[in-house]
């Protein structure tokens, strides 16, 4: 049953939080926003609770820290909000479930989904033989936000869930969605460089997938070039995807570009939350594999051993 929204609550005005904001207003929307920074501009609500009485919406994005993902959604949860975005990663760490009978639709924002070039290769692949995966996504941290100092950011901080393994876990929830679900993994990763802060700068993965038998992906803090690559050999064809120039190559053939706008993937994924409940958005339960994706190249990393999927 589709949704008709009018309002929308956004908890947290970082720099995601103010994205979204941005673009939900362009969507025609009355968007409100709870944080507790000062935003004069904005509504004054002493917390989200307070928040959800006064404004009552039916969807809420949350894009605060990650570390407090799970108390804001459980609050969410409990006001009966029938469409909940929660940004990525779902939780800092694994958490098993929530309340059963839930009336409230949960969705992850891994808005790179409806990026054309992966609707394209999802499209293409999804009944090939798929032989080996090679997945890289770095970009240097400093620069990432330019507004802001990189110092000051969660990224930096373990505790408040940032390193590129949560931070970059784009590339894990599409290679479970394209080639999943993960059977087993191994990685070597942690905080390698002299970048500020405790969180990982650098994770390697190898993956054994339900439908690929080698997936290596590298993540990092570290290109100052800023890249995020994916090739991929089936038993017919080779792809090589560029989602920074936007280039898609098929074999030998001549790569082709697609103009994707700045906000695009972030507009599809809301008008697909607002108009068809999220059914195209990575689930709660995907948001789940995603960290348990996370925890098992921690226990890698630090006993450098195999981790295999518990749930299979």
């Amino acid at each position: 049953m589709k949704t008709e929204t009018s309002t929308v609550l956004v908890s947290g005005f970082g720099s995601i939080g103010q994205r979204h904001v941005s673009i939900l207003r362009e969507m025609g929307l009355t968007v409100h926003v709870f944080s507790r920074r000062k935003l004069p501009e904005e509504n004054k609500f002493q917390s989200l609770e307070d928040a959800l009485k006064e404004v009552a919406p039916e969807y809420v994005v949350i894009a605060n820290e990650t570390s407090d993902h799970y108390s804001a959604l459980k609050t969410a949860l409990y006001f009966e909000v029938p469409n909940i975005l929660v940004e990525k990663p779902l939780f800092s760490t694994l958490i098993e479930k929530l309340p059963e009978n839930l009336k409230s639709q949960v969705s992850i924002a891994y808005n790179l989904r409806f990026h054309p070039l992966l609707q394209r290769l999802c499209s293409e692949i999804k009944e090939r033989i798929v032989l080996s995966v090679h997945i890289y996504v770095g970009q240097y941290l400093p620069d990432w936000r330019p507004q802001q100092d990189y110092r000051k950011s969660y990224s930096v901080s373990k505790a408040q869930g940032g390193g590129v393994l949560r931070d970059l876990s784009h590339e894990l929830d599409y290679i479970n969605w394209l080639f999943g679900p993960w059977k087993a993994l191994t990685a070597v990763g942690g905080h390698f460089s002299t970048l500020a802060g405790d969180s990982d700068d650098v994770f390697c993965l190898l993956l054994k997938m339900e439908r690929c038998p080698a997936v290596s992906l590298q993540m990092n803090y570290l290109d100052r070039l800023g890249r995020r690559e994916i090739i991929i050999n089936t038993e017919e064809h080779s792809y090589n995807l560029d989602l920074v120039k936007k280039e898609y190559q098929k074999d030998q053939e001549s790569s082709n570009s697609v103009i994707v706008e700045r906000d695009e993937t972030y507009r599809l994924q809301h008008s697909e939350m607002l108009k068809n409940q999220g059914k195209l958005c990575s689930s709660f339960s995907e948001g789940l594999e995603v960290l348990g994706m996370i925890d098992a190249a921690e226990k890698s990393a630090e006993t450098e051993t195999w981790q295999k999927n518990r749930d299979l």
